[in-house]
């Protein structure tokens, strides 16, 4: 195979346009994304280091930061999981980085870029969107900016972080991209409907 990859969603970068006003939803593809097993607080706080980005402490939140490696997230997906996205093209560099700062500390460090893509949803009507088909409480109340948590959207695995009252970022595996998209445009067809 020659040529540019094509991102997941690229046959729906139209459709997702036309969910505007009623929320504005938009591929990132291409993130580098790494998945680091550890549990060793020395190890997490060296990687932290390393990264220019803390791993989070707290189950169900995330950090971030412009790190070492420019605009960096740290998702907890687990007890000793994590998950490290950055900007395209960098995940080998941050995966040597990675290894050399987990040293001889038990865990792994793993590319995981090419598994999801990134879709970015925000507007007013983005939480009320999610809701019809998420059963996690996504009001500001329980989940605040930095909230991250492993879910089912429209019975779609995805990991949803909630970057402020009104913008999400949600991971989904590639494969079930399209499906995703094709699900945002039904539910929000009664929110464009208000809007004309």
């Amino acid at each position: 195979m020659t040529g540019d990859p094509t991102s997941p969603l690229a046959a729906w970068t139209d459709r997702l346009a036309s969910l505007a006003p009623a929320l504005t939803a938009a591929e990132k593809p291409f993130l580098s994304q790494l998945t680091v097993r550890a549990s060793d607080p020395a190890a997490l706080d060296a990687m932290g280091a390393a990264l220019g980005v803390r791993f989070p402490a707290a189950a169900c939140t995330s950090t971030s930061g412009s790190g070492n490696f420019g605009d960096v997230e740290v998702l907890w997906l687990g007890p000793d999981e994590f998950l490290v996205v950055a900007p395209p093209g960098l995940q080998v560099a941050i995966e040597e980085v990675l290894r050399g700062a987990l040293g001889s500390s038990r865990g792994s460090v793993v590319d995981t870029s090419a598994q999801r893509t990134t879709v970015v949803l925000e507007g007013p009507h983005a939480r009320d969107v999610l809701a019809h088909g998420c059963s996690v409480d996504l009001h500001p109340s329980s989940a605040p900016a930095g909230t991250c948590v492993q879910t089912l959207l429209a019975r779609t695995g995805i990991i949803l972080r909630v970057n402020g009252d009104d913008r999400f970022t949600l991971l989904v595996r590639s494969s079930f991209a399209e499906y995703l998209a094709a699900w945002l445009s039904d539910a929000c067809a009664e929110y464009l409907e208000l809007s004309s």
